[in-house]
């Protein structure tokens, strides 16, 4: 088995998007291995890149685009606030393959700013809508944007609404609000992402508001349950942080949440069918812990899920290590959990 990287001059057929769920872009974290493995439990969520600047892309000597086939339904986060580079970069998106470009209007962290892209840019909307105009003249898949309700002081509903309107009148249906305000200084990304308090209220009214928008919400969000309670009043829904820590989540979503009449894939069958991935993964030279880095939590809260991760942690990242290592993790999980298909 290879890993596939999509040719630029192949004929991708575009799919037709859902964005009733779909998983948030993490830095470090959703990269093209935990794609394919999260694609493994639900075949329906849609999928985020990690950000990628515009300067990465177009500077680098790294291909930035390189993706599993398997992975979609899949979009692009940008980050940048050029309208000319974010072009190129949404025309190059959209000649690989991918099926969205989402414009990174959240991201709070210091680095981010001084690169003037991120959440700062909630505060000049109208550059924002050029970007999004500029990404749409060059191409015809969907162009998002991923915001807050807020930065710093400004983080009334009018302040929002505006933002909102201004963006949409270039052509941006599809917004992803992250349902906290984001402080451009004195808390770090990972405060950011907890000590603003979450106001989901806010996001419902904008979605009344403005019915013709595609509205998801993200933040705090932990169960399949919640998802549903908020899909009862918005298009969609993003979960970050725990579609990662406790991946198996994913493995009802189609069954749960979008209507799919499918058997439910259990742990030992997802860890099965990563092997032949995982293989090749290391026949090109790539180390184990490449990719059993994002399987660190399949056996959240069940027994022997601590022996499974300290054996990964302890040895997936030596020079040798083989799945031998993964087959040997697995030992530790009791019999009875690797067939649990609940999550």
């Amino acid at each position: 088995m290879n890993l596939p990287k999509i040719d630029s001059k192949q004929d991708i057929p575009r799919v037709e998007l859902d964005r009733t769920f779909s998983i948030a872009p993490m830095l470090d974290w959703t990269d093209r291995h935990y794609r394919y493995f999260a694609r493994l439990m639900s075949a329906k969520a849609l999928l985020y890149t990690e950000m990628v600047t515009t300067g990465a892309i177009l500077q680098g000597k790294g291909d930035y685009l390189a993706y599993n086939t398997e992975e979609h339904p899949l979009a692009l986060q940008l980050g940048g606030s050029n309208p000319v580079d974010l072009a190129s970069c949404a025309k190059l998106a959209a000649e690989r393959g991918y099926d969205e470009v989402n414009l990174n209007v959240g991201c709070p962290s210091d680095r981010v700013q001084n690169g003037r892209f991120g959440a700062c840019l909630m505060a000049e909307p109208e550059l924002v809508a050029q970007c999004v105009d500029a990404m749409k003249q060059v191409t015809d898949i969907p162009i998002t944007v991923k915001t807050r309700i807020g930065i710093d002081e400004q983080d009334s509903y009018p302040f929002l609404t505006d933002f909102i309107e201004t963006v949409n009148a270039k052509g941006c249906t599809a917004f992803i609000i992250h349902a906290r305000k984001a402080w451009l200084h004195g808390l770090s990304p990972k405060e950011n992402r907890e000590i603003p308090p979450l106001d989901y209220d806010r996001v419902y009214q904008l979605k009344r508001d403005y019915p013709q928008l595609n509205i998801s919400i993200n933040g705090g969000i932990k169960t399949l349950q919640e998802a549903k309670l908020h899909l009862a009043q918005l298009d969609g829904v993003m979960v970050g942080r725990e579609a990662y820590q406790n991946p198996y989540i994913l493995a009802q979503v189609d069954q749960q949440l979008c209507g799919i009449d499918s058997p439910v894939i259990t742990r030992e069958q997802v860890i099965e069918q990563m092997i032949p991935y995982i293989e090749a993964h290391l026949a090109q030279g790539g180390r184990l812990n490449h990719i059993t880095r994002h399987m660190i939590g399949l056996f959240q809260g069940l027994p022997g899920s601590r022996g499974w991760r300290r054996h990964l942690s302890e040895n997936a990242h030596k020079p040798n290590a083989d799945i031998n290592v993964l087959l040997a993790a697995a030992k530790f999980v009791d019999s009875q959990a690797l067939a649990e298909t609940q999550a």
